[in-house]
């Protein structure tokens, strides 16, 4: 016997919604013309065993974009969990592998923007060109990366090469020089060539002591994308109540919506989740205050 839509709808229950197994329309979280998503990076804590429970996590809080970080996207490719057979299996990798990623995201109505593949100093040229080509397989239109300035320089005509916009990540780390995380640091590492942006994170830069609606206007035209989190001044810590810490959020959601810039403002969930509360709760909370600033 056939089973009954009844059934298929049964079996779904643990995976997609059935209309998104179908290829349902994007998820739509552009508000007033600025695109808010979120970095996969927020959904660490439900990403094993199943990876896929992330996919499902952006349908569920109606999240239409995706910062994809690397290691979820090769484990959404079925890479294996033994560090020691790792390489190997990166080996055997094509931009196949990576557009089948791609496809589990749009499938469910979420687009993946963006590819997080953090570049350190102890990396090979291979390593560094293999998330390049991951890129590119995904179909993205930049990588957002956490490294230091000495990597930045290495990286630059890797960039340039592939003309794929890398997006330097900040943090607040502002007593070392080799750190993405001064004024001075952000103007030597986009010094280092054409396709070296930023992808600047309004909580950290605000720790770090600086104005995020002064600095967005003067280099939106080489910022990737955003990370949004409230942080205090003073390298003070994130706060779970959006709104309720220093970072202007508010401020530079009106920004984008009045200048229209186009690059999405990602949430990053990184405070400690309450006891009597889960990460898509809460992510859910931080949608509806950054959609309640773009109003």
């Amino acid at each position: 016997m056939q089973p009954t839509r009844r059934d298929i709808g049964k079996i779904a229950l643990a995976s997609l919604p059935l209309a998104r197994m179908f290829g349902a329309a994007r998820i739509d979280s552009k508000f007033n013309g600025v695109q808010i998503g979120a970095i996969t990076y927020s959904f660490n804590r439900i990403a094993a065993p199943d990876p896929e429970a992330i996919v499902r996590a952006y349908v569920e809080i109606g999240l239409g974009e995706a910062e994809l970080m690397s290691d979820h996207c090769e484990a959404l490719a079925g890479a294996p969990a033994a560090r020691n057979q790792i390489k190997q299996w990166r080996m055997k990798t094509d931009a196949n592998t990576w557009k089948a990623v791609a496809k589990k995201f749009n499938d469910a109505g979420v687009d993946v923007a963006l590819l997080c593949y953090n570049m350190q100093d102890r990396m090979t040229d291979e390593d560094v060109e293999y998330g390049f080509r991951m890129a590119e397989g995904l179909g993205v239109k930049a990588i957002s990366t956490s490294t230091t300035l000495t990597m930045a320089k290495r990286i630059a005509p890797v960039a340039d090469r592939h003309k794929l916009l890398v997006g330097y990540h900040g943090h607040d780390a502002t007593g070392d020089p080799n750190q993405t995380a001064t004024l001075e640091s952000y103007d030597t590492l986009m010094s280092y060539g054409k396709y070296n942006g930023i992808n600047l994170d309004i909580g950290h830069f605000t720790a770090a002591g600086y104005d995020a609606v002064a600095f967005i206007k003067q280099h939106h035209a080489k910022i990737t994308n955003l990370h949004v989190k409230d942080r205090k001044k003073n390298h003070g810590p994130n706060v779970a109540v959006w709104g309720t810490g220093d970072t202007p959020i508010r401020e530079v959601m009106q920004l984008l919506k009045k200048e229209k810039y186009g690059f999405p403002a990602n949430l990053e969930l990184e405070y400690p989740i309450p006891h009597d509360s889960n990460i898509i709760a809460e992510a859910k909370k931080c949608l509806a205050y950054v959609k309640s600033c773009l109003g």
